[in-house]
C-alpha cells in the first residue's frame, strides 16, 4: 500500500484537510483458503476491500483508499495529544502499532501497509482531541485473518486503548458497532458525529463479491472517550 512515517509528537506538524476518500480497495483481501471475512480504515477509514497481487491491499470504494466521504480535519484546538503509536482492544485480542496513513494522489486515505498493523487519519485529530479520530486495519489477508478480522465482535461498553508518543494512554469507551454498504456509507455519521474527543474504528465486512474482489460493507466502531 504505502510507506508510512514513524509516529511521533505532532508539535509543529502541519496539518491539511483530509481529502474526499474515493472508491478504492479496502484493508484485507480474500484468504486463499476462501475464508469469508473488515478498517477496516480506515480505516480509518471503506468501499471495496481487494487484495493485490502480493496479498497487499488498501481500503475505500474501488482501488486504494479507506471509507468513502470525508474524513475529518483536525480542527484548530486538535494537536494537544501525542500521536498514536499502539492500539489495544482487550475484547479481541487485539495489540496493534498504529502508523500514520498517507493520502494517495488523487487525496484518498491510504490504507496499512500490514496486515498486523493499523493506520491513523494523521490529518485529522490525534485520538484523545477534540473530533473524530480515524483507525482503519484489515480485515483479512490472502493468508488468513488480519488484525480486525474480530473487529466486528466488539459491544457496547468494550474498552479501546490507544497508546501515544509521549507515554499516556486514551482510554474509550465503545458506544456501538455498525455495518454500511459501500454504496450508501453515511459520511456525516461516521466522520461528523458525537461530541468532545470521539473514535471510530474501520475495516471491511459483509459478502465477499468475487466478481469484483471486494467485501460489499463496511464495518465501523463507534467509541468516546472515557
Amino acid at each position: 500500500m504505502t510507506t508510512s512515517p514513524a509516529a511521533g509528537s505532532s508539535a509543529g506538524r502541519r496539518r491539511r484537510s483530509p481529502p474526499r476518500p474515493a472508491p478504492s480497495r479496502c484493508p484485507g483481501g480474500r484468504a486463499a483458503t476462501a475464508l469469508a471475512v473488515l478498517l477496516t480504515l480506515v480505516v480509518v477509514l471503506l468501499a471495496g476491500c481487494r487484495a493485490g497481487p502480493d496479498g497487499d491491499t488498501a481500503a475505500g470504494h474501488g482501488d486504494a483508499t479507506i471509507g468513502q466521504g470525508s474524513p475529518p480535519a483536525a480542527s484548530q484546538a486538535a494537536g494537544k495529544a501525542a500521536d498514536p503509536v499502539r492500539l489495544r482492544v482487550p475484547d479481541i485480542a487485539v495489540t496493534a502499532p498504529v502508523v500514520p496513513l498517507d493520502l494517495d494522489a488523487a487525496e484518498r486515505l491510504i490504507a496499512p501497509a500490514g496486515f498486523t498493523e493499523v493506520g491513523w487519519n494523521h490529518a485529522g485529530p490525534e485520538p484523545g482531541d477534540d473530533g473524530v479520530a480515524v483507525i482503519a486495519g484489515h480485515v483479512d489477508s490472502k493468508t488468513g485473518p488480519a488484525v480486525f478480522y474480530r473487529l466486528g465482535k466488539l459491544h457496547a461498553g468494550a474498552t479501546v486503548l490507544v497508546d501515544r508518543a509521549d507515554g499516556t494512554t486514551a482510554t474509550f469507551i465503545v458506544d456501538r458497532l455498525a455495518e454500511y454498504a459501500k454504496a450508501e456509507f453515511p459520511d456525516e455519521e461516521v466522520y461528523h458525529s458525537g461530541n468532545g474527543a470521539q473514535l471510530r474504528l474501520i475495516t471491511c465486512g459483509g459478502t465477499f463479491n468475487h466478481d469484483i474482489g471486494h467485501y460489499v460493507d463496511n464495518v465501523v466502531v463507534f467509541a468516546h472517550l472515557a
